[in-house]
C-alpha cells in the first residue's frame, strides 16, 4: 500500500505535547501567563513590535479595523483572490471590500490597479502576502502613505517571510497572523496583530475580551460592546513550542520547494509560482493546471492524485464570485488572473517532515497525470 501523503501536516515535538500537559494540570486553562509569554516570544521575534494574539487570524484582521476605526460607508482596497476571510471582515464591520486583480504568478496584489482604485471613500489597503510572497512593501507603504490610507496586512501565509531583510511584522502597520494548523507554525486555532499605537492597542484588548476593564479584586467596566477571542494558555503552550522551530521549519520548506523547482526547471507540465527570493516562507506550493490543454477537470485530477495516495489542495477560488459578493455587484470577468487561478490551482503537498523523495514522487505524478491527459 502506498504511503498516504497529505498536502499539509504540523510538526509537533515531544517537548511542546509535555507544555501542554503541564498546563492541563496547572489548573490555568483560559488566557494567562503562558499567552503572556507567546506574546513577548513574538514581539522578541518581531523586534520588539507589541503583539497581541487572538483566536484566529480571521478575528484579528477584523479587530485590526476596528482599530483603525474602519467601519459603516468605509471602503477598503483588497485582492480578489485570498480565503474569503479576507473580505468578509471588511463586510463584517460594515465597510465594502473593493477588489482589485493579482499578478497571475505573485497572487499578490497588482499595485497599478491599487493606485487605480483610490478615491476619497478608500480608508486602507489590505494586501494579502499570498503563500508568503510578500508584495514590494516599498511601494505599498509608499502608496498608502501618498493618499493617507492604513495598511491592514493580511499575513497569514508569511510568519517568517521577510522583505529586503525585514521581517514581516517587525516593520509596517498593523499586521495579522495566522496559526491555524496548516500554516508553518500552529497554536491549533490562532493568530496575531503585530504593531499598533497605544490607543489601537487598548482598543484590540477590548474588543477581544466583552470591551471590560478590571481594577482592583472586584471592580470592573465594559466601555464598549466588544467581542471575544482571546487565545488560551493551552493554546499559547503549542505556539511557545512551534516558535522555537520557526527558522527551521522555513528553511525545509525552502529546501523543498527548491526540489520542486531543479525536478520541474525544463518544460514544466504546471505553471509555477513565482519563486521569490530567501524572504519566501513559502506557507503552500501551488501551481497551476493547463485545464485548457486537459481532457480531465481540476476535480478528476485531484481524484487520480488521491489514488496514488497524494493529498491536493485548492488555494484559492475568487472571491468576488461567491454569493456573497456577487449580490455586491461583483461579476465573472472583472479579474481575469484572479479568476483563472481560482479555476486551475491545485495546492501540492508541502510541510517539513517531507522527505526529498516525496517531492520526487509528487513530481513524477503529477507529471504523469497531466502528460496522459493532455489533449
Amino acid at each position: 500500500m502506498k504511503k498516504i501523503l497529505p498536502f499539509t501536516r504540523p510538526a509537533i515535538d515531544e517537548e511542546t505535547i509535555q507544555s501542554v500537559v503541564e498546563v492541563l494540570r496547572s489548573g490555568w486553562l483560559a488566557t494567562g501567563p503562558k499567552v503572556a509569554a507567546l506574546e513577548a516570544a513574538l514581539s522578541s521575534y518581531l523586534g520588539g513590535r507589541p503583539v497581541r494574539t487572538q483566536t484566529s487570524a480571521t478575528a484579528g484582521l477584523e479587530l485590526a479595523l476596528l482599530a483603525c476605526g474602519i467601519g459603516k460607508d468605509d471602503e477598503v482596497i483588497t485582492p480578489a483572490l485570498s480565503f474569503v476571510a479576507t473580505a468578509n471582515v471588511i463586510v463584517r464591520v460594515g465597510a465594502r471590500p473593493v477588489f482589485v486583480d493579482v499578478g497571475l504568478d505573485s497572487r499578490n496584489l497588482d499595485l497599478d490597479q491599487v493606485e487605480a482604485a483610490i478615491t476619497p471613500r478608500k480608508k486602507a489597503i489590505m494586501p494579502v502576502l499570498f503563500a508568503g510572497l510578500p508584495v514590494d512593501m516599498d511601494r505599498l507603504y509608499a502608496i498608502a502613505n501618498k493618499h493617507g490610507l492604513r495598511v491592514i496586512e493580511d499575513a497569514a501565509h508569511a510568519i517568517g517571510s521577510a522583505h529586503r531583510g525585514r521581517r514581516i511584522g517587525s516593520f509596517g502597520d498593523l499586521v495579522c497572523f495566522s496559526f491555524h494548523p496548516n500554516k508553518n507554525i500552529t497554536t491549533i486555532e490562532g493568530g496575531a496583530i503585530s504593531g499598533g499605537s497605544p490607543d489601537e492597542l487598548k482598543t484590540i484588548e477590548l474588543q477581544r475580551w466583552h470591551g471590560q476593564v478590571k481594577s482592583g479584586v472586584e471592580g470592573f467596566d465594559t466601555l464598549i460592546a466588544g467581542g471575544k477571542s482571546n487565545l488560551s494558555d493551552v493554546a499559547a503552550a503549542v505556539g511557545l513550542g512551534q516558535l522555537r522551530h520557526l527558522e527551521e521549519f522555513n528553511s525545509r520548506r525552502r529546501q523543498l520547494v527548491a526540489r520542486y523547482f531543479e525536478l520541474w526547471s525544463d518544460s514544466p507540465p504546471v505553471r509555477l509560482p513565482e519563486r521569490g527570493d530567501d524572504g519566501h516562507s513559502w506557507h503552500v506550493f501551488t501551481p497551476l493546471l493547463p485545464l485548457d490543454r486537459l481532457r480531465v477537470s481540476r476535480p478528476q485530477f485531484i481524484e487520480a492524485m488521491k489514488e496514488q495516495g497524494i493529498g491536493v489542495g485548492v488555494h484559492y477560488p475568487a472571491i468576488h464570485l461567491f454569493t456573497a459578493y456577487r449580490a455586491l455587484g461583483y461579476r465573472e470577468g472583472q479579474f481575469p488572473n484572479a479568476e483563472r487561478v481560482g479555476r486551475e490551482t491545485v495546492t501540492l503537498p508541502l510541510f517539513p517532515a517531507m522527505e526529498m523523495s516525496d517531492v520526487d514522487r509528487v513530481v513524477e505524478t503529477v507529471t504523469r497525470i497531466v502528460r496522459g491527459a493532455q489533449q
